[in-house]
């Protein structure tokens, strides 16, 4: 379990993070539609999440949706310290009807972040969907992990967003088994997974 909190001009978070727990969560950002893709990623992913945050609404959700990506990022990466005895990679594909979403997940370190996440649509219940990107690039930064989400198929915004998330959920979910034959060591030449350098 990690408690963090981040103050700024702009927005104000605190969060407890288990990325090893059992898919429960608390989380208010003021942003209907952003917890309930943050919901989703914990409910599929085992992970244990209570969110609390007050942003600068009234400017928009930039600050907030970002901010929180930071953070999330950061807790992720203190948990995850060198990445001893798991698995370390994830691949998962999901069908959301009509869309086909895959997340490929390197938790070994070295950050990264690319999507080919598109839609005609510009928002989803007043949450403007280039956020997602913004999102996920702060906590892949922070995260010191390496993202691709790609669409295979695409359609309905809410099912590619919804999609995106839960597939990401999936692969975290992949990435963190355990693997006795490691016996604890890291999943890498170096016998040590940093922040920096490939692994």
């Amino acid at each position: 379990m990690v408690k963090l909190e981040r103050n700024t001009n702009e927005t104000s978070i605190v969060l407890e993070l288990d990325l090893f727990g059992e898919g429960d969560y608390d989380i208010n950002t003021g942003i209907g539609f952003f917890d309930h893709m943050l919901e989703l990623w914990c409910k599929h992913g085992f992970i244990d999440l209570k969110l609390k945050a007050e942003g600068d609404l009234e400017v928009d959700k930039h600050h907030t949706v970002e901010d929180i990506g930071i953070l999330l990022g950061q807790a992720m990466n203190k948990q995850l310290g060198q990445r001893g005895g798991i698995t370390r990679f994830g691949d998962f594909t999901l069908p959301m009807d009509e869309v086909l979403v895959q997340a490929v997940v390197d938790l070994g370190g070295r950050s990264y972040y690319r999507s080919n996440l598109e839609s005609d649509r510009t928002e989803i219940n007043g949450f403007p969907i280039e956020l997602v990107d913004e999102f996920f690039r702060a906590l892949t930064s922070n995260g010191c992990l390496n993202l691709h989400l790609v669409v295979i198929r695409n359609g309905n915004a809410h099912h590619l967003i919804e999609g995106a998330f839960k597939a990401f959920a999936r692969s975290i979910d992949q990435a963190l088994r355990p693997d006795d034959r490691l016996e604890g060591r890291p999943l890498s030449t170096k016998g040590s997974l940093g922040e920096s350098g490939r692994h």
